[in-house]
């Protein structure tokens, strides 16, 4: 099957060298990653220049600024669909997700699934390096997510899945304009009330340990209100 990762980038410079060697280190058939950069004036994109010299499964979108996570992801599963790639990953560019879990997502894909989500949550927590504040902030919007819209999940905000292309296939690309968390608690809304066979399989998150983070208040409000828009949506059949 033919795999794609898709990594939104922005200032990753010191950690995208890193992560794409670790990727392709696993020795996967058939594995290729596009790095979707948003300008970003730490020179990451040309980073990916330089190991696309080396590689011919490494490739690159260059966007002209900040335009975000959602919109970044989007463009990744328009490329992956394009291209008719089998199996399509988020995964995130600061070595939070570990690459050795991919043989782990292809292995529970290859059962039938059509997503699998690697959870933080499904054996407890196993987060490292949060602070106390973030991790709470983390399980109250996984509870909060689960009471309003009744998602069966443990890790309703994960950015580490892979999806099969017929599951982006069905969803309207275009007319999702959630970022953020609020934009991995929309797909997988979607995906659930379109009837796909999806699971989740125990990750081990570690926090980044270069770079700065980009969450913000900004990020936390738009996922709060998107829980009450995906569950009136719901209510009025628009799904």
């Amino acid at each position: 099957m033919r795999t794609l990762i898709v990594i939104p980038t922005y200032n990753e410079a010191g950690n995208v060298r890193r992560l794409l060697e670790r990727i392709f280190a696993l020795g996967i058939a058939d594995l290729e990653v596009l790095v979707v950069d948003d300008n970003s004036p730490d020179g990451t994109a040309s980073v990916v220049e330089e190991l696309q010299q080396q590689n011919a499964a490494i490739h690159l979108i260059r966007r002209p600024g900040k335009l975000g996570l959602g919109t970044a992801y989007v463009t990744g599963f328009k490329y992956a669909i394009e291209k008719k790639f089998d199996f399509i990953f988020e995964m995130d560019a600061d070595l939070s997700h570990n690459p050795e879990d991919i043989p782990r997502f292809l292995e529970t894909m290859e059962k039938g699934y059509d997503l699998v989500i690697g959870s933080r949550y499904l054996t407890g927590v196993n987060v490292i390096n949060w602070p106390l504040s973030r991790l709470i902030l983390s399980l109250f919007a996984n509870w909060y997510t689960r009471t309003i819209t009744g998602l069966p999940l443990k890790d309703c905000t994960s950015g580490f899945k892979c999806f099969r292309r017929s599951v982006l296939e069905s969803i309207d690309l275009d007319n999702i304009h959630s970022d953020g968390y609020s934009f991995q608690i929309e797909l997988h809304f979607l995906v659930w009330k379109k009837g796909f066979r999806f699971c989740e399989i125990p990750i081990i998150f570690t926090d980044r340990d270069r770079g700065s983070s980009k969450m913000s208040r900004k990020v936390m409000i738009e996922a709060a209100l998107m829980v009450w828009r995906l569950k009136f949506w719901d209510i009025i059949g628009k799904i």
